[in-house]
């Protein structure tokens, strides 16, 4: 494994560093060996992660031999006992028994924003030769606990308190196992996350939870959340110890929301009204008991607390009714705006319920005997277990955070924090004769408190005051630092922009300022509601998604713009010209089904009957945030617009609000407005990082939105991107940049092996018209219910599917080997063959055949491309011998721009109708000789693009020879009067259609392919016998 020699460090990497890589590393080095604080940017792609883990671990295993070198020249001198003590002690400490202690090697505490991205993290670890460094990670009890009756419980605070008790009480098996078990070599070696731990807790029967605590006590690496950090409650309660250690944060993008959310809190007036229940519950309990009776020993439901009186309980109620009376006489204005207060009124409001900071220890002792006992008292889930005092704890711990209560800190509270004010919104409940009757707790308008933290350096301040040795932040999107570092208030004197490792012929950055129909793409507010913009934009992602390979992703401002666009897109059939090439998902709001979506979306991109899928999300969401699109599944991002945050929210109004009050106050920092700003463009920063994913991977950004193109909006895109952004007016030169960088990058670089997904899909075709425009995908299914029985074999399926994917090959079948076609023997019956029914053959799936270019030649210029074994055809009571001869597959179907009728292209009964010589081709039994030519007469009769006329007969026509004519008919007429690509449009929609029976993405595309001139309307409403009886009736009306 190569070393590299960085800052006096020697580092060993998987692979040998790139520039980029190694100017990063050297930055994180300068950080450790300095003890500065750092803020890193390094793009997606770059092996950000890699190089932070390389790093960081090469100089503490350079800081821990120096630390064993010093103790082992130390103990082989003469020394006295007490130093020899002294050196036991630092020998402890070295080995990690000291969690955090001066004289041991400092820690490194590696936290990111979610649990998947700890585990990306834990995954880069294992490349590594660092893996033998001794690690832990750290989670909830939610996803780590395995006992049978505390993993059920829903309720997250719930569950903590039945966890503690049955700890405390030394009655949870799992963990009794921990001390026994946590030194046994398959738990202290090799590198866990969060799944391996418990799947070997489940193993070897022990509490995941409590040995991951145990095994941090000496690691040397640990995982954690960094809410676990940023929060003091979740820091003290995992017992994160941060003095002398090094601290991370990868993907830091989040981290000053993060701050300020974990030191903000809202308490409602219901949550009140279920503290005062939950006490008067247990109150209840002692009253019912009476003065000396006594308990059934045996009946835990029912056992009295030892650890508080009566008198607790009533000074308890006394203080929730206090300030439930305080708050409800606080004056709101009328217009449901709510008032606003200094941080300083919770003070205030709390000490008229004689709540102040020298009763918090008492009054949390309290609660939180209280809160176990009914944890531990509640054997239906529908009993009171204690969520109302736990929010009201936390309420506590949040306001007084301080152990020393100083009057500065008042005055820091007053400029930090605000007091928000506004009325409860009622839940809603069902209506009519069967609904539950109100609940006497939520009946009533109640208030709802608003504790919020505007400056996020409050929390950062208090971290880094514990005494790290030094804070790193990292992220693919923190641009323009100065802006970040100003906020969290936090010297960082070391920084670094990174570039990509890409090369300028990977990427493609455009501005698209309007649509196709020359409209205007502006998503503000004002615009947003207007048709056009809506149609435009949508015409906008309809023709750009008609030229990505693979996966499109497109970013809305928020769900509600999403929602809005979509129905929009619905009723105008724009969603079902989209969805026609790419499969279209929704980014869902609920976790199970968002699983869900995704291993749809990608197996859809894997499936060569689409030309990819397309996922529309919103900006923030779960999408933009650590999800990879590599290679095909994320070949574009488009952005519609600037996801600014609600500009009447109360916070984000407040938020503004406060960075004017501290920019006047300190002369220097964010204004408001910019702040407001730089949210949208983070946030843009962050979705458009999903496209390139490493350093053979290639994408195009379109920022679909005028205000894009103004410079102020450019300089705040992360740093790499910047040098790459193109402005266009018009639309055409967009999609023709976009349409040639694909072309190149996909000439100039390795293309990835298409993913085979679960089961094989029938194989289609995918017709092009001129200009790019995509058709839905055509099962080839012509000869499914032929009675010649040709089929393909697997290896031409396999060569189908790679022209489909090198559009810019033509693949030559008389190149292809005899055993790429098969034939059924003569007398083998052929399963599945319909039901005879006009359309029967395209609801089949089968592969294809071309009959579209019959041609005679001599009889050995084929023997090596095609079986001999063939029966001859009987024509008109004479051996006509035909030749099969194999044809290109073209990147695109002419035949049906053409005109020409083919098996491809036309049901094998249409086929009949305008074709009879080939259908009798068709409908052969048996297919020996065809090697040998037609005679001349009959020739020409096969060529492409001849349509022979109908065979006149003597006997009277059947009523299907009499449709199946009228469809002959029909269809010469729609190729005569429209044009070669929309007969090709058309041609397409007849077998999309009887495939999918998708009658509104039908007339969606319908309707564009006839105009509304007279001869054109006459022939859309004949149409209807395509129909299915169900649709017949809604096509009547639409064409009244």
């Amino acid at each position: 494994m190569p070393e590299v020699m960085l800052e006096g460090v020697p580092v060993r990497f998987p692979f040998e560093p790139y520039e980029v890589q190694q100017a990063y590393m050297s930055k994180v080095l300068r950080c450790l060996q300095n003890g500065d604080n750092g803020i890193l940017e390094s793009p997606t792609g770059t092996g950000k992660t890699l190089c932070l883990l390389c790093s960081t671990l090469g100089w503490l295993e350079v800081k821990k031999a120096e630390y064993k070198s010093r103790l082992h020249t130390a103990s082989s001198s003469q020394d006295t006992p007490e130093f020899l003590a002294s050196l036991s002690s630092q020998l402890i400490s070295g080995t990690g028994q000291a969690w955090g202690g001066k004289n041991a090697p400092p820690k490194i505490i590696y936290s990111s924003r979610t649990h998947s991205q700890l585990s990306q993290a834990v995954s880069e670890l294992k490349r590594t030769t660092y893996s033998y460094l001794r690690m832990a990670v750290l989670g909830s009890r939610d996803q780590m606990c395995i006992h049978p009756e505390v993993s059920k419980e829903t309720n997250n605070n719930s569950k903590v308190h039945m966890c503690q008790i049955r700890v405390k009480a030394k009655t949870c098996y799992f963990n009794n196992q921990v001390d026994v078990k946590k030194d046994e070599p398959e738990v202290r070696q090799g590198v866990h996350d969060l799944e391996d731990l418990v799947k070997l807790g489940k193993k070897k029967t022990f509490c995941p939870y409590y040995m991951a605590r145990e095994l941090r006590q000496d690691a040397d690496i640990i995982f954690l959340p960094y809410n676990y950090l940023l929060d003091p409650k979740t820091r003290k309660a995992h017992g994160v110890d941060i003095q002398g250690n090094i601290v991370i944060f990868d993907e830091a993008h989040n981290i000053e929301k993060m701050c300020e959310e974990a030191a903000s809190l809202q308490i409602r007036s219901t949550d009140l009204a279920l503290c005062i229940d939950e006490v008067t519950q247990v109150m209840k309990k002692f009253q019912d008991a009476g003065e000396g009776s006594t308990i059934a020993a045996n009946d835990s439901s029912q056992a009295l607390p030892e650890d508080f009186s009566p008198d607790d309980l009533y000074t308890l109620k006394a203080l929730f009714l206090e300030l439930e009376k305080a708050i409800d006489v606080l004056p709101l204005p009328s217009d449901g705006t709510g008032t606003t207060y200094p941080g300083s009124f919770m003070f205030e409001l709390l000490e008229k319920a004689d709540i102040t900071p020298g009763k918090k220890t008492i009054i949390l002792e309290v609660l939180d005997k209280l809160i176990q006992y009914l944890t531990t008292n509640s054997s239906s889930p529908f009993q009171r277990k204690g969520a109302g005092l736990q929010k009201f704890s936390d309420l506590i711990k949040i306001v007084f955070s301080k152990d020393n209560f100083s009057l500065h800190h008042m005055e820091f509270v007053k400029q930090c924090y605000k007091v928000h004010v506004n009325i409860e919104e009622p839940k809603k409940r069902p209506e009519g004769w069967g609904a539950p009757k109100p609940n006497t707790l939520t009946s009533k308008a109640g208030r709802v408190i608003s504790y919020w933290c505007f400056n996020p350096g409050f929390g950062m301040k208090d971290l880094a005051e514990q005494g790290a040795k030094c804070i790193i932040l990292t992220s693919g999107t923190l641009s323009p630092l100065d802006s970040f570092t100003s906020e969290l208030q936090v010297p960082f004197p070391i920084q670094l922009e990174n570039p990509h490792i890409i090369q300028p012929y990977q990427v493609w950055v455009g501005t698209v300022c309007c649509g196709p129909d020359g409209f205007t793409l502006n998503s503000s507010f004002r615009n947003r509601s207007d048709p056009r913009y809506v149609t435009s934009l949508g015409q906008t992602i309809l023709n750009i998604s008609r030229v990505i390979p693979g996966g499109l992703l497109v970013f809305f401002p928020s769900y509600t713009v999403l929602r809005s666009c979509r129905d929009d897109w619905q009723a105008s059939g724009i969603w079902s010209k989209i969805s026609v090439g790419k499969p279209i998902f929704v980014e869902p709001q609920i976790k199970e089904e968002f699983h869900n979506a995704m291993e749809e979306f990608y197996q859809k991109i894997n499936d060569p009957a689409f030309k990819g899928a397309c996922f529309m999300a919103v900006c923030r969401g779960k999408v933009s945030e650590g999800l990879d699109f590599a290679d095909r599944n994320g070949r574009a991002v488009i952005i519609t617009g600037l996801p600014y945050p609600p500009f009447k929210d109360p916070r984000v109004v407040l938020k503004q609000k406060y960075l004017e009050e501290s920019r006047a106050r300190n002369k220097r920092g964010l204004s408001g407005q910019a702040w407001y700003q730089l949210e949208a463009s983070r946030a843009v920063n962050q979705a458009i990082g999903r496209v390139i994913r490493h350093k053979d991977d290639f994408g195009a950004i379109i920022l679909c939105d005028n205000r894009f193109a103004a410079g102020g909006f450019r300089q705040q895109l992360s740093a790499w991107v910047r040098p790459h952004v193109n402005v266009y007016n018009n639309f055409g030169p967009a999609i023709r940049d976009v349409i040639n960088f694909f072309k190149n990058a996909k000439n100039l670089l390795p293309q990835p092996e298409v993913k085979k997904g679960q089961g094989e899909p029938a194989i289609s075709i995918q017709y092009e018209a001129p200009g790019g425009s995509s058709l839905p995908p055509v099962p080839a299914q012509a000869l499914q219910s032929a009675s010649s029985r040709i089929i393909i074999s697997d290896s031409t399926r396999k060569k189908l599917a790679e022209a489909r994917a090198n559009q810019d090959t033509d693949y030559n079948t008389s190149n292809w080997e005899t055993n790429d076609y098969s034939g059924v023997k003569k007398g083998e019956k052929r399963t599945n063959r319909g039901d005879g029914s006009l359309f029967s053959a395209l609801e089949e799936k089968s592969s294809i055949v071309n009959f579209n270019n019959f041609q005679a030649s001599s009889s050995s210029a084929s023997s090596s491309h095609i079986p001999t074994d063939y029966n001859s055809i009987k024509i008109n009571n004479k051996k006509r011998k035909i030749k099969l001869v194999a044809k290109k597959i073209p990147e695109r179907l002419e035949s049906l721009s053409e005109g020409t009728v083919t098996s491809n292209n036309v049901s094998p009964h249409i086929l009949k109708a305008l074709n009879p010589a080939a259908e009798l081709c068709r409908e052969s039994e048996s297919c020996e000789g065809l090697q040998e030519s037609l005679p001349s007469g009959q020739k020409e009769s096969l060529l492409p693009g001849h349509v022979p006329p109908f065979p006149t007969t003597s006997k009277q026509e059947t009523g299907e020879n009499q449709k199946l004519k009228s469809i002959a008919v029909y269809i010469k007429e729609v190729k005569s009067c429209l044009s070669k690509e929309k007969y090709g449009v058309f041609s397409a929609l007849v077998k999309s259609y009887q495939k999918d029976k998708d009658y509104t993405a039908m007339m969606g595309i319908l309707s564009g392919v006839f105009s509304e001139e007279p001869q054109q309307r006459r022939l859309f409403r004949k149409f209807e016998q395509f129909l299915i009886k169900e649709h017949r009736p809604m096509f009547q009306a639409a064409c009244s």
